[in-house]
């Protein structure tokens, strides 16, 4: 296994970890809280993952694409072709998706929330399912490439 697997796996890892404890841990959590205490917690925790996110996922899609041309032909090829498929699929899930709600979001006031502020927020979950889920894949199926060569 090489230096770039390596480094692939652990960035991979990681965004599954992150996109894990959203998903599963942090929106049920805010989801519990009183309005006004969500949307202040809601609107930190965009803040932070609005720079945590991309310094791991843009170095991790790299990776990807690094490995895929790199490793050569083995019997994990056909795997990190679909690892990089679903992080092009996480990118468009993300970019067309959460990014402009959070965007968006991170411009409400917590004291006076648009009219629709929960539709929104149940639409941004449902997206949310799909970006971790795809998040996750990726990382089992480069796991499973580098298990393979």
């Amino acid at each position: 296994m090489t230096g770039l697997t390596v480094a692939g796996l652990f960035l991979s890892g990681l965004l599954a970890g992150v996109e894990l404890v959203v998903r599963y841990g942090i929106h049920p959590a805010l989801m519990s809280l009183p309005d006004r205490t969500h949307l202040a917690a809601r609107h930190e925790i965009v803040r932070i993952v609005r720079v945590l996110v991309p310094v791991i996922l843009i170095p991790s899609v790299l990776l990807g694409i690094a490995v895929l041309i790199s490793s050569g032909t083995g019997p994990g090829l056909a795997l990190r072709w679909a690892g990089v498929g679903v992080y092009a699929a996480y990118l468009v899930v993300v970019f067309f998706g959460t990014v402009p709600i959070n965007d968006a979001f991170f411009d409400w006031d917590p004291d006076a929330p648009p009219a629709d502020w929960k539709r929104v927020i149940a639409r941004w979950a449902v997206i949310d399912i799909v970006r971790s889920s795809l998040a996750i894949l990726a990382f089992a199926i480069f796991l499973i490439a580098a298990w393979l060569d």
